[in-house]
């Protein structure tokens, strides 16, 4: 074969490797692009661990201000969200997807530098062929005047060239197909690109590492501060809807890390089912729970879980069980001596809520009621392993007056009502044994509230409002250690 011909043999070759390369390519290209923004679409799943709904607008936070006695220093605290970023799977895919159209993009700048080249080469030959054509036909118009022999030789190289004339048609074709897949897998580089962008998945990983980093300070900085000051509680936070009008849940302050599970506890009195959910997703999102029975019926809506055991008021009586759940077993159980029971000194709302059991930074605690203290309120310490107690107070607040009460810092503060419009009006620090009246607005959503306490380790209210779940965000106002500043 001759020279011209071996090169267009090449050539050739090299446009069936490019008809083969975009059959298979592009189309999965066009598929690809479906498909993973499809994915990315799709979301993930929210997997909170924390005590936070799943939807970010509705997250709280906790503020904490601290000064010295001399005004020294303020620090505000955002308590950080226990919820990670809802958009790795979509801006993983979408990552993945954008590089794999860089590398397509790559391929096909490389693919139209070569059909360039060789288009080049092409056209040349193309003009080469043309002028060959029309040279042959002045010969064969004045061939009387050339000699025989040159016009068969011309003729027959001419009708050996001829059939290449449409394959450099469509090569010319191909060449301008190439070149529209390259802009168009441009354009699709700068939509995704876009995309991107919206999607704030530029440096996702520094940003996800610096907010990893400030979550570590944060909660740094909150295990230095000392315990302060109710000054404001949030608007409600609704969790989940369920159960009937009155009960209690809560989540374990000294659960391990990573430990979210929720406990449920429908009704307030003749009922010895405890739900467990495995996680506060769970608990928002689906009924999937481990049910656990108790050996008595508790009583009232006062029953707390602690370091892996619940505390609760036996029905009918002033005896308080500590149940491991553990080991689904009794571990204590003792009489608190001249506490009111059986709706002797209850709540506003009744509900055999005599006995209130309650943790805060300092430990257990009771809140109840005696004949010998006129039926206003008692707070007692509480050994959590032996349940002895170990100091009592008594205040001048009668119990049946109180709406619901709760534990921060070793102050009670008790709402006046339960129903309607709610304040936190007084407040009983057993630090000093003192006692003051306040005014922090608390809104009561669903109009009535059956259960009201303190998880120091969330920062937050855990409330049974009307058949509702809800949590409310605390304000404390602290005073930094001396030694910390």
């Amino acid at each position: 074969m001759s020279v011209p011909l071996l090169k267009i043999g090449v050539v050739l070759s090299t446009m069936a490797m490019i008809t083969n390369w975009m059959s298979q390519t592009l189309p999965s290209l066009v598929g690809l692009n479906t498909t993973k923004l499809t994915a990315a679409q799709g979301g993930y799943p929210d997997r909170s661990t924390g005590v936070l709904p799943a939807n970010p607008e509705e997250s709280w936070q906790v503020y904490s201000s601290a000064q010295d006695s001399e005004g020294r220093c303020v620090c505000t605290v955002v308590a950080p969200q226990q919820s990670m970023c809802s958009r790795d799977a979509r801006t993983k895919q979408l990552r993945q997807l954008l590089e794999k159209v860089q590398n397509m993009t790559q391929s096909i700048q490389v693919l139209d530098q070569r059909t360039q080249r060789d288009l080049q080469y092409v056209e040349k030959m193309e003009v080469q062929l043309r002028g060959l054509e029309t040279k042959f036909r002045q010969v064969e118009e004045n061939h009387k005047q050339n000699i025989a022999k040159q016009y068969k030789a011309i003729k027959a190289k001419m009708e050996e060239l001829r059939p290449l004339i449409p394959v450099l048609e469509e090569y010319k074709a191909d060449a301008k197909l190439v070149l529209q897949f390259k802009e168009e897998v441009q354009n699709l580089t700068s939509v995704l690109s876009e995309l991107q962008e919206e999607m704030g998945a530029y440096d996702y990983e520094e940003l996800h590492n610096r907010v990893s980093n400030l979550e570590e300070r944060l909660r740094a900085c909150m295990q230095k501060l000392a315990c302060g000051k109710l000054t404001g509680i949030s608007d409600p936070i609704t969790i989940k809807t369920s159960g009937s009008r009155f009960g209690s849940w809560m989540t374990d302050p000294l659960a391990p890390e990573g430990d979210t599970r929720v406990w449920y506890m429908d009704g307030y009195h003749n009922n010895r089912f405890v739900r467990e959910y495995k996680s506060m997703q769970d608990f928002m999102t689906s009924d999937n729970f481990t049910s656990h029975r108790l050996p008595h019926p508790w009583s009232g809506t006062g029953q707390v879980v602690y370091n892996g055991s619940i505390y609760f008021n036996k029905f009918q009586s002033h005896v308080i069980i500590k149940f491991d759940f553990r080991t689904s077993s009794i571990s204590k159980s003792r009489q608190l001596d001249y506490a009111g029971f059986n709706n002797a000194y209850h709540y506003a709302w009744g509900g055999h809520s005599d006995i209130d059991l309650m943790v805060d930074e300092g430990g257990l605690w009771a809140v109840y009621a005696t004949n010998q203290n006129a039926g206003n309120i008692v707070i007692s310490k509480l050994n959590p392993n032996t349940l002895q107690i170990i100091k009592s107070w008594t205040t001048n607040h009668p119990k049946r007056s109180a709406g619901e009460s709760f534990m921060i810092c070793g102050t009670l503060y008790v709402t006046n009502g339960y129903s309607g419009g709610t304040k936190v009006y007084y407040a009983y620090s057993t630090n000093s044994s003192t006692y003051e009246y306040i005014d922090i607005d608390f809104q009561n959503k669903y109009s009535h509230i059956s259960m009201l306490d303190y998880n120091p380790r969330d920062r937050a209210l855990y409330a049974w409002n009307n058949g509702h779940q809800v949590l409310y965000n605390v304000t404390l106002f602290h005073v930094i250690r001396s030694e910390e500043l």
